[in-house]
């Protein structure tokens, strides 16, 4: 697929209003013959106009400068011309007008359906908005929208919008009309009856339109809603992507787990990404890591254990995984006589292994931390380079840090790839699931510690031990915390709930959201939240039973 590579400016204003049943949105449909979404119901909006941005219309906008409006919108400049266009767009297609008068004062129901009569003129680009909202002495109130989302068309439409979504409550007494043209009808509903309609093919809704739509039907009126989209701290990019598969071209949004993945691969957008994990077949992440995927599936590994190769000339391996003799020639034959370094991020069974079988065949320095004394550990890796919080690795062409995350494993490490902030990360952070930690040599409170730390690196992406790339590496790791931490909340419930439980009432209780053939898995999580409580003086155990410590009076 070859991708449209101009991305027309726009923006987007979802109108909110009470209703009897809740809250309703202002849908419109677009004409069938419309160049774009042909029939669908969307909300008001379009793309930006040269004019949007102008200094005599700015001038006339009030609440926000442009300096704030593009720093929400994560632009150098020119961000407050969206909001220009989002009032400008709802006026033209549907007659709402998010105005106020020149002199601070709310525009009537009346003001407002006498200044309809400037629509037709606007929309045949007979006037121009600057001089309507000069000649009418009208001010534009950007506190009155609130930005709340960012939507990209997906390579192989007609056109493709990078669109930036607002909030923004009805004004009283606008309901609103179509314009006979390119809007040939409109509805005030409630999200979930608009869902619904469209669930029973009455409506056309774009993914855009839905997802919206789902997200806005649990606010119980528009000002929740509202102060929801205004103090959202960051705004997610949808950015839909195209990638090849068995069962052949496929589209991916951001929920799914290909999504990062693609576009780190693929950010050209050609849509010739592979989306799926298929062991010993290489696949070029970027110009510096190749990712081989080893043949031992299963409940721990997921899809198999993820070994990269890093570099150009000279490569190193990271994660050689299991002794798998056709895993090792597949690495083999993708390093093709480049291998040079061979770096561990821990000695678990399905991580180091392979190591040795490489620097056999290759000479490669091993490079980790030897295996603890503790737990399931591959003993024979030897490391010729021991490495320590904060060390670097130069090679050719590229530089890795070690950043030591004791946690899942004492030894465990995580390497940064310099040149891209890719981090690959070993069994700290896994693609799709949560991580064991099984006491003795995994410590719950060290691997909280260890995310924690995470969050002060600059990171671009995640390259985990199993699964996919990840991408919004804060997020992720703060997800894992909250996780974590919700987790150890139930915990502490359930042992006030139950009173004085032992390990086998707490293990069904805590993990009631996992199917129960993972328990002995999640059994041994469940000793290190006990034995963090317990560090931190919050349980105590006696006989072999649980009970919450109570905190000693203060004053």
């Amino acid at each position: 697929m070859t991708a449209a590579l101009v991305l027309r400016p726009a923006a987007t204003v979802i109108l909110l209003r009470a209703g009897p049943g809740g809250p309703e949105a202002l849908l419109l449909q677009r004409t069938q013959a419309a160049a774009f979404l042909g029939g669908a119901y969307v909300f008001p909006g379009g793309a930006l106009d040269t004019a949007d941005g102008e200094a005599r219309v700015l001038r006339r906008v009030v609440g926000l400068d442009d300096a704030a409006a593009s720093a929400r919108l994560g632009l150098a400049r020119g961000g407050l011309a969206y909001w220009v266009a989002a009032v400008r767009e709802c006026f033209e297609e549907a007659g709402i007008l998010l105005a106020r008068e020149e002199g601070g004062g709310e525009l009537s129901a009346a003001r407002a359906a006498e200044l309809a009569r400037h629509r037709e003129p606007l929309n045949a680009g007979k006037l121009a908005f600057a001089e309507f909202l000069d000649a009418e002495r009208l001010l534009l109130p950007a506190d009155a929208l609130a930005y709340y989302g960012h939507w990209i068309t997906a390579p192989g439409r007609a056109r493709r919008f990078d669109a930036r979504f607002f909030v923004a409550r009805a004004p009283a007494g606008q309901d609103g009309s179509h314009d006979a043209s390119e809007i040939v009808h409109h509805a005030w509903l409630r999200p979930r009856e608009a869902l619904e309609r469209g669930d029973r093919g009455e409506m056309e809704l774009v993914f855009a339109t839905r997802h919206t739509l789902a997200d806005l039907a649990r606010f119980p009126d528009p000002q929740r809603a509202f102060e929801h989209a205004r103090d959202l701290p960051e705004i997610e990019t949808n950015r839909a992507c195209w990638a090849q598969g068995r069962e052949g071209p496929r589209l991916f949004r951001r929920a799914d787990p290909q999504y990062f993945e693609i576009h780190w691969s693929d950010p050209e957008e050609t849509g010739q990404s592979a989306y799926e994990l298929v062991p010993g077949v290489p696949k070029r992440l970027d110009r510096l890591v190749t990712r081989i995927i080893a043949p031992n599936p299963g409940m721990m590994t997921g899809p198999g254990t993820n070994t990269y190769l890093v570099g150009e000339r000279e490569l190193a391996v990271i994660d050689p995984g299991p002794a798998i003799d056709a895993h090792v020639e597949a690495v083999l034959a993708a390093g093709a006589g480049r291998i040079r370094w061979v770096l561990c991020t821990h000695t678990h069974p399905d991580h180091s292994p392979a190591a040795a079988a490489l620097k056999a065949a290759t000479g490669a320095v091993l490079i980790g931390r030897p295996a603890p004394e503790h737990g399931s550990q591959d003993r024979g890796f030897a490391p010729d380079r021991v490495l320590s919080h904060g060390d670097r690795l130069m090679l050719p062409a590229f530089t890795l840090r070690a950043i030591h995350t004791p946690g899942h494993a004492s030894n465990h490490l995580c390497y940064l790839l310099e040149e891209t902030r890719m981090l690959f990360t070993g069994d700290h952070v896994m693609q799709g699931s949560t991580v064991v930690i099984n006491p003795p040599d995994g410590d719950m409170r060290a691997y909280l510690a260890s995310l924690e730390m995470l969050l002060a690196e600059d990171l671009a992406i995640l390259a985990p031990g199993h699964g996919y790339l990840i991408g919004a590496p804060h997020d992720e790791v703060r997800r894992l915390v909250a996780h974590r931490l919700a987790r150890e909340k139930k915990l502490r419930t359930e042992i006030a709930w139950i009173g004085r439980p032992s390990f086998d009432e707490l293990l069904p209780a805590v993990y009631d959201d996992v199917p129960a053939r993972l328990h002995p898995a999640a059994a041994r999580s469940l000793t290190a939240h006990l034995d963090k409580l317990i560090a931190d003086g919050a349980v105590r155990e006696e006989d072999g039973r649980f009970a919450l410590v109570k905190s000693p009076p203060t004053g």
